[in-house]
Parts: structure tokens; C-alpha cells; sequence
């Protein structure tokens, strides 16, 4: 029961919410139609625009602002200082369900030290309202003139407005102040506004780095040992040293940095002697990046000589020498890779750089964010916890952000996005974040949600309450559930299709190919340019966030994660085994009636065997059949089982969130350490008796064993005459009815093969 109880905890579930995608909500306006992956939400807009011929007060003068109240709420805007004619462009959104109230009440004020002294005013019947419905164009705003708090017009004063009824799918809803932030300042509503990112393109720059000339080295009788240390940004790497070790040496190696456009920082390339223990300078290229060739394919660009500047300082002066050494590098802008943000098992794209290169699109997807429900508390306000909660998407290089909904534990924002998919084996990550900007903190993530497009079905709409699962240094726990709505659509299906015949990658990452710590690198370099880049919007999409919805450390190790993959790999191989205990319990005859179809199917196989491809074929047709009534119905989620969450152990979580370099005692590490030695002295013991059967089987023709080899090798010789006069169906019914003997016919001891090969030599012996 309890185990139940924990799985319900953490499942997925299906909801119902009233959207027209889904079939629960019929009919509908315009509106409704056009976001309908979420629930229709009405707000009351009122957009001020600008004021002319403000009455001035006794300094001849006036500071002015708009208040707009509604019931218990009210939206001001930033007041002017000394301006009668001032322009706001200012729009204010009104919750409906909220509203209590009959009226709009729009008052100009002048700001005061002591208490604001009202202008005038406008007021508007809710009842009178119009209703505008996209996509017809906004609603024009007019002229009104100023009432007193009589209702009497003022002889001078007016103020430009616009006043409608809407819904979310109102072009002013992004840039609107919220009634349900009004807690939050005019200085902070750009912090909370939902916003779409776009990340750079991204380059990768591949620098050949050939040889160089003509060096001077500061001792002339010692043959330099040179290197060439090329810097472009905060990236920083080295050529291994040359070979050659003169003043003209040789490297033709290559070194990969990662770039954005626009380009910023240029390519600093250093080279320097190693003297010792220390590098000598002797000379540098500075050249920027707008003058690199950009090549889409393996072909190579020309390569060129570029001067190297080597000053010498005399008395605090820099003094160029007229004699330059020279290098001799190939430069290139590589735009038929795709540079890698994501981890490779759950990326949103793998379109190369070069839009040149871009094949068309094959459908939509559609996510609609609807709300969250039971988010933990993030922080405490008024002696209460509360959360400021926002949600974040990527899928491919486009960033999604929605509002932040202020001090609620259950939020509804009812946002809808789309994206261009060009491949269905990729994945979109929903994060949720708890809005720290405001109180000058940083965001903090409450969970995330990965959803793989090719787990979904085409023009099929998905409403599902995803459970925010967040691992802490105390367990495992469920910080809420966030509803979302997904829909896949294909615009063509024989594309698609396609698609699952084609190479993941572009063709320059099989061309030429990069190491696993090469990518490794050049993906942590590349989080590290989004996270600037993204850092400098706004509102600003945060470090924090783009490391999170990146999996920025996923690379460090966790023993926990070791034993999620130790435990994948067994779910894998499990029906290798459990094929291997069905043939040997047909072998020994558990099941009689089995073992004679088997022998049956075996006879026939055999003198038929053109039956046996086509025959392996229907297997797995019949079993792919079987298996469709058990189709997953719902896309798959975080789960804490696979994950190996549940039954993790304190320290191996302390462990885990450690930082890097640890930050623990020398006596936990020290513990660390020896487990860490217990374990890989199991996994060298695996990989020993590995090596010891392979070597065995090479001993078996290398004569090591004279009279294993002797033995072996007659025994080929007389299996070699043995198959040549005898027909190979004969043969081969032989073995299989010796295999499938009964258990009568058996005794305990191991065959002769098994006992043969075992007594052949290894190297293990030899080894210290």
C-alpha cells in the first residue's frame, strides 16, 4: 500500500480543462480558437496613452500620473516632473473574475510631498465596454475630457484613452501591468512580463594551426620547444609541443572554440617556449572574426600566413622590431555542424548553423501552459511561505517565459506557444522557477518537465498534470504539478517519415568527426555564452535558469546515477536472459509439449532454410502486434524509479550535491574515496575476466599451449572433412537434436568445450 501510495504520488495524470483543443469546451469565439490549448481568461484593458492641457498648480507647474481604479484594485503609472502635455502609452490588464465593481475610474493626479492632488478624472460603466475579438485591429484610442469630483467638465484637460474587454489572446497582454501584480512597483513590472528569447547563432570556429617561421627565441644556442596558445573570449586552449624542435616548427593540429554572432571578442593567437617550468613569449596575431570564411562542407579553406608581433620593452616603451616572424594557420567558420547546448539523449534541435543548410519544417508544435497546482513555498512573506512562480520552455533555439503570477501556491497563467519542429526525436523542457529578481535574489528552480515529440501522436491534443519532481540533498520530492496541453502537428507525413531514415546529425559530424571530450568542452562553453547572451535581456533570463533548463552539471559524477544506469542496462539485457532460461528450460525438457514443437519447428527449419530470415521476421511482426495493445497512452515523465530517487542514501545525496572541488572533510572524503575504490575494484574485476576470455581465445592458435593449439587444431581439420562429405542439414539436425536431448541423456559435468576452453592460458598470470 505504501508503495502505491508513493507511485500515485508521482504519476502522471490525466485532466479535463476547459479548452477547445480537447473537445471538453464546444463552439467559442475567434478568441477562443486561436488559444485553444488553454482556458479562456477575460481581463478588462485600459490603455492610457497621453494627457494635454493639465491644469498647473500654485508653482506654475505639475507632476503628472494616472491612476486607474477598479474595485479594490488599482494600477498607477510613472508620474512626469514640470509637464502639462505628458505621454505614458501605458496599458493596464484587469482580471475578470476578480472584478467587483461597476465602473472605471481613470484619475490624472499631480504628485505632491505631502498628499497628491487629483486633476481630474474619467469614469466609464463596465456595462458599456466594448468586447474586441482578434484579429481585428486594436481598438483606437480617444479624447476625453476631465471631470472634476463633481462630474463637472474641466475647461481644460484631456487625457487619450482606450478602453475594451479581452482575452489573453489580445496583442497588449505581454506588455500590460497585471492586477495581480499590483504589489509589485512600476520599476519591477519589466521583471515579471512573459518575454520570448531567441539564442544566437552559434559557430563553431575550427583553428588548423600548421607551422611556423623564422622564430627568435631570447637564447639563441638552445632549440626552442614551442606551442601555440590561441584565446578567443574566455576559451583558452593549447597546441601539444612541436615535435620539431627548432625555429621552425610544426603542429598541423587543430582547435575548436565556440563563437556567437555578433561577434565580440576576436581570435588572440600567442606563440610561446616552453624554458623550464615557464612559457617564453614570441610573438602574437590578433585577428577578428568577420574576416574568418565560413565553409558549409569538408571541403578546406586556403590556408594563410599571418605576421606574428613580438615588442620589446625599452625604459616603460613598447618598440616594435622590423623584422616579423610569421605562422601559418587555416581558419574557418564551420556552419555544417550543429553546436550542441543540450545533452544528446534529450535535445530540442539538430539543425546545422548555416540556415543554408536548413531542410523545411514537417509540423507544429503547440504547448499550452495552463497552471500549476500545490507548488511548495519558496520563501515567506507576512509570516507565510509563498511562491512569485513563472514557467520557462525551450525547444530548439527559441526561449518561451511567461508572466509571473505574484504570492500564489496555485497560478494560472493560460499562455500558448508554437514552434517549427524539424525532426520528431526531440525533446521540449518545461521548467518552473520561483521569481527572485524582485526581492534581489536569484530564481529558484521548482521542477521541470521533458516531453519527447516522437512519443506523441499527430493532431492528437495531451492534457496532463506533470508531477515537479526536484531531488534534494534530503530525497526526493514533489514540489507541485503543472498543467500543460501539447499537440503535434504534421503538415507532412511522408517527411516525417523520413526523418527516421536520415543521419541524426548534419553530415559534418560524421565527416568530421569530433572526441567525446572535445564535445564535452565545447558544450560547457557554449551554456556559458547563453548564459550571457540570455543575461542580457530584458527582463533577463538568468544563469541559474539556463544552466537548469540545460542540465549544466549532469556530467558530474553521482553514484546514484551509476546505479540508475546499472539497473537500465540489466532492463535491457533481461530478455536476452530470460530467452536464454526459456531454452534452457526447453532443453531440458520442463514442458514436454514445447520441446517436441520446438523440435519440430527445428527439423523443419533445417531442411527448409530459406524459411529461417523470413520466419525471424514474422516473430517479431507477431510480437510487435501483440505489444500495440499495451502502447503506452500517456508521454512519458520524470520517473523516480528509473531514477533511482527513492531509495537513495543520505550520504550518497550529500555526495551528489557536493560541490566541485569538494568543499567536505578530509575524513568523508577520505570514505568517499574507499568506496570509490571498493567499487572500481569490481568493475577491474569484470573487465579482467573479460580480458582472460578473449585471451583465451586467441591462445587457441597462437601455440602458447602447444598441445591445446595441437588439439585444437586437428580438431578443425577433422571437423573440416567431416562437413565436407556430409551435407549440412545432416550436421546441423545432429547438433540440435544433441542439444535438445533429454535430461535422461545428461549428467552435471560441464561439456568438453566448455572444460577445453577453460584450460587454455591467459595472460593474467603475467600481470603484476
Amino acid at each position: 500500500m505504501q508503495k502505491g501510495s508513493i507511485h500515485e504520488e508521482f504519476a502522471l495524470k490525466q485532466t479535463a480543462p476547459k479548452i477547445v483543443g480537447s473537445g471538453v469546451m464546444i463552439g467559442g469565439d475567434k478568441v477562443t480558437v486561436a488559444y485553444d490549448l488553454v482556458e479562456q481568461m477575460e481581463y478588462l484593458y485600459v490603455r492610457v496613452v497621453k494627457a494635454k492641457e493639465l491644469t498647473k498648480d500654485v508653482t506654475g507647474s505639475c507632476d503628472p500620473y494616472v491612476e486607474v481604479k477598479v474595485g479594490n484594485y488599482k494600477g498607477i503609472t510613472k508620474h512626469f516632473e514640470k509637464k502639462i502635455n505628458p505621454e505614458w502609452n501605458y496599458v493596464f490588464a484587469f482580471s475578470q473574475d476578480r472584478l467587483q465593481a461597476s465602473y472605471i475610474e481613470v484619475c490624472v493626479k499631480d504628485k505632491d510631498v505631502v498628499l497628491d492632488d487629483m486633476i481630474g478624472r474619467v469614469v466609464f460603466d463596465l456595462v458599456d465596454v466594448p468586447r474586441r475579438v482578434p484579429p481585428d485591429s486594436s481598438l483606437a484610442p480617444q479624447w476625453y475630457r476631465l471631470e472634476d469630483k463633481r462630474g463637472e467638465k474641466l475647461k481644460k484637460g484631456e487625457i487619450m484613452l482606450a478602453v475594451w474587454r479581452g482575452t489573453q489572446a489580445d496583442e497588449a497582454f505581454c506588455d500590460a501591468w497585471h492586477s495581480d501584480a499590483a504589489a509589485v512597483g512600476s520599476e519591477g513590472i519589466s521583471r515579471i512580463r512573459g518575454k520570448v528569447y531567441l539564442s544566437p547563432r552559434l559557430w563553431y570556429i575550427r583553428v588548423n594551426v600548421i607551422e611556423c617561421q623564422d622564430l627568435l627565441p631570447s637564447e639563441k644556442n638552445r632549440q626552442p620547444e614551442c606551442c601555440v596558445k590561441v584565446m578567443c573570449g574566455n576559451q583558452v586552449l593549447k597546441t601539444k609541443i612541436s615535435p620539431i624542435k627548432s625555429c621552425n616548427p610544426m603542429w598541423n593540429e587543430d582547435l575548436v572554440f565556440v563563437v556567437a554572432e555578433p561577434f565580440e571578442e576576436p581570435l588572440v593567437i600567442t606563440v610561446e617556449d616552453k624554458v623550464g617550468s615557464n612559457f617564453e613569449f614570441l610573438g602574437k596575431c590578433v585577428l577578428p572574426l568577420s574576416i574568418v570564411p565560413r565553409r558549409l562542407d569538408n571541403k578546406p579553406v586556403p590556408s594563410k600566413w599571418h605576421n606574428l608581433e613580438k615588442h620589446t620593452v625599452v625604459e616603460g616603451e613598447k618598440k616594435e622590431t622590423k623584422f616579423a616572424s610569421k605562422i601559418h594557420m587555416r581558419l574557418s567558420l564551420d556552419g555544417g555542424y550543429h553546436v550542441l547546448d543540450e545533452s544528446i539523449h534529450y535535445s530540442s534541435d539538430f539543425k546545422p548553423t548555416s540556415k543554408l543548410l536548413w531542410r523545411s519544417s514537417i509540423g507544429l508544435l503547440e504547448l499550452g501552459i495552463i497552471s500549476a497546482t500545490g507548488l511548495s513555498a519558496m520563501k515567506s512573506k507576512d509570516g507565510r511561505g509563498t511562491t512569485d512562480a513563472y514557467c520557462v520552455a525551450k525547444y530548439g533555439p527559441k526561449w518561451v517565459r511567461t508572466r509571473t503570477i505574484i504570492d500564489s501556491l496555485s497560478p494560472q497563467w493560460n499562455e500558448q506557444y508554437t514552434w517549427e519542429v524539424h525532426d520528431p526525436c526531440t525533446v521540449i523542457t518545461v521548467g518552473v522557477f520561483d521569481n527572485g529578481y524582485l526581492q534581489g535574489g536569484k530564481c529558484t528552480s521548482i521542477g521541470k518537465v521533458r516531453i519527447r515529440l516522437s512519443t506523441l501522436e499527430t493532431e492528437k491534443v495531451y492534457t496532463h498534470s506533470y508531477p515537479l519532481i526536484v531531488l534534494h540533498p534530503s530525497g526526493v520530492k514533489k514540489m507541485g504539478e503543472v498543467q500543460l496541453a501539447v499537440r503535434f502537428s504534421c503538415t507532412s507525413y511522408v517527411n516525417m517519415l523520413s526523418k527516421y531514415t536520415q543521419p541524426l546529425f548534419p553530415k559534418m559530424h560524421y565527416a568530421h568527426p569530433m572526441s567525446i571530450s572535445q564535445q564535452d568542452f565545447l558544450r560547457f562553453q557554449t551554456i556559458q555564452i547563453l548564459s550571457t547572451r540570455l543575461g542580457r535581456a530584458e527582463p533577463p533570463l538568468k544563469k541559474e535558469v539556463v544552466d537548469y533548463m540545460l542540465d549544466a552539471g549532469s556530467h558530474i559524477w553521482s553514484i546514484r546515477r551509476a546505479k540508475a544506469n546499472f539497473f537500465r542496462l540489466i532492463y535491457v539485457v533481461s530478455p536476452i536472459l530470460a530467452i536464454g532460461k526459456w531454452f534452457d528450460q526447453i532443453c531440458h525438457w520442463k514442458n514436454p509439449l514445447t520441446t517436441i514443437l520446438i523440435h519440430i519447428l527445428f527439423v523443419i527449419l533445417v531442411l527448409y532454410p530459406e524459411l529461417i530470415v523470413p520466419t525471424f521476421f514474422v516473430y517479431l511482426f507477431l510480437i510487435g502486434i501483440w505489444h500495440y495493445r499495451l502502447k503506452p497512452r500517456h508521454p512519458p515523465h520524470m520517473d523516480i524509479h528509473i531514477s533511482h530517487a527513492h531509495g537513495v542514501f543520505p550520504d550518497d545525496l550529500d555526495e551528489e550535491f557536493d560541490t566541485f572541488p569538494t568543499s567536505r572533510g578530509s575524513d568523508k572524503v577520505r570514505m568517499r574515496y574507499d568506496r570509490l575504490r571498493s567499487i572500481g575494484g569490481r568493475i577491474q574485476t569484470v573487465i579482467g575476466d573479460l580480458a582472460t576470455q578473449g585471451e583465451r581465445l586467441h591462445s587457441l592458435l597462437s601455440w602458447r599451449d602447444p598441445r591445446a593449439s595441437a588439439l585444437f587444431v586437428t580438431f578443425c581439420l577433422f571437423a573440416a572433412i567431416v562437413m565436407y562429405v556430409t551435407p549440412f542439414q545432416v550436421v546441423a539436425l545432429l547438433i540440435g537434436i544433441y542439444v535438445l536431448r533429454h535430461p535422461r541423456f545428461r549428467h552435471k559435468l560441464p561439456p568438453l568445450s566448455t572444460s577445453f576452453f577453460k584450460r587454455l592460458p591467459a595472460r593474467a598470470d603475467c600481470m603484476l
